[in-house]
Formats: structure tokens, C-alpha cells, sequence
């Protein structure tokens, strides 16, 4: 068969069957907090990936229809705060409907060089500069140059996979 003969006989790729495919795709658990003009703000994000090492560059989506999508790109800052296990509640907190000064009251944050809320206690923290919106579908992708990290004590991961949390070995530093 050829290429054009094997897409023709594909099933259609539903929005369903994208979510369920990813639900197998593992991915580490982050609250995205930013902080400025525009009021402070967070959610719970797996969207969150590198892009390159030079600059430091990670990306971040927002749903645009989101009530912190327009305070994340007013702002133009925000750190991303990857959690450890016992951050789960945190989690739920940023992922759902809570107040925004509930969300925040739950942990114990300091401001970074962006001004962006910096997780204490996170497995790692990359504080960033916006440098860039994408649009795509229902999403924004936030390119964000990376101004500041910090690698927490934590030894484990917090990681969703298979629509429930996880955790995984996460030890970092010096190899020794």
C-alpha cells in the first residue's frame, strides 16, 4: 500500500479518541502562577515542554477561554513550578473552580525575578519571560525564555498518566 491508500483507510481522529490516546501519554504535573498588571494567577498544566537549552525556552498552554489565559499574557511573566507528590491537593486547587486567593493560600510562595509566585518546596521551578503567543485551536502556546530555575530537595515526581496521579523517581543534581 501506499501513503495516500494508508491515510484513506485511517479512522477519523475524534476528539475522543485524542483525549484517550493521550491519557497514555505521562507527563509531569505543574502549577503555572503569574503575578503583575494584571492580578495574580495559576492553573494546573501538563502542557508544559521544552523547546531548546539556548536560550532556555520552555513552552506552556493555555486554554484561551480560560479565566487566567488573559492575565498570563497581560502580565507577560511565569514561573512554572513542577510539584512533588504531596503537592497533589495543590493540584486539584489550581485545577478546578477555587478562588484564586484559595489556591495561592494553600502552599507558601516567594516572588521570582519575574514577579511571577514561586512554589516553595517544588520538585523544580523555571521562572520565565513571555516572548511569545501562538494561537492554536483552543489553546495559546506561551513561548517563555527561562530567567531563573530552582531545584527543590524532593526525591519524586508527581505525573498524570491514564487520567489519575502517579509518581515517579525524580531525583536530581550532581551525577555521581
Amino acid at each position: 500500500m501506499d501513503d495516500a491508500a494508508d491515510l484513506a483507510c485511517a479512522a477519523p481522529v475524534t476528539k475522543e479518541r485524542y483525549r484517550d490516546a493521550m491519557a497514555a501519554l505521562a507527563a509531569a504535573v505543574n502549577v503555572v502562577t503569574t503575578d503583575g498588571p494584571a492580578g495574580r494567577a495559576g492553573f494546573t498544566a501538563t502542557a508544559v515542554c521544552s523547546v531548546t537549552d539556548a536560550p532556555p525556552t520552555l513552552l506552556v498552554c493555555v486554554k484561551r477561554d480560560s479565566s487566567v489565559g488573559e492575565a498570563f499574557q497581560a502580565n507577560g511573566a511565569l514561573c512554572v513550578n513542577t510539584l512533588a507528590p504531596e503537592h497533589r491537593p495543590l493540584s486539584n486547587l489550581f485545577g478546578g473552580r477555587t478562588p484564586v486567593e484559595e489556591r495561592f493560600a494553600a502552599a507558601t510562595w516567594r516572588r521570582g525575578p519575574s514577579g511571577a509566585p514561586v512554589l516553595e518546596g517544588a520538585l523544580a521551578h523555571f521562572d520565565c519571560r513571555i516572548d511569545r503567543v501562538v494561537d492554536v485551536g483552543t489553546h495559546s502556546v506561551l513561548f517563555c525564555q527561562v530567567l531563573d530555575i530552582g531545584v527543590g530537595e524532593p526525591c519524586e515526581g508527581l505525573i498524570y498518566v491514564g487520567r489519575r496521579y502517579d509518581t515517579v523517581l525524580a531525583c536530581v543534581g550532581a551525577a555521581g
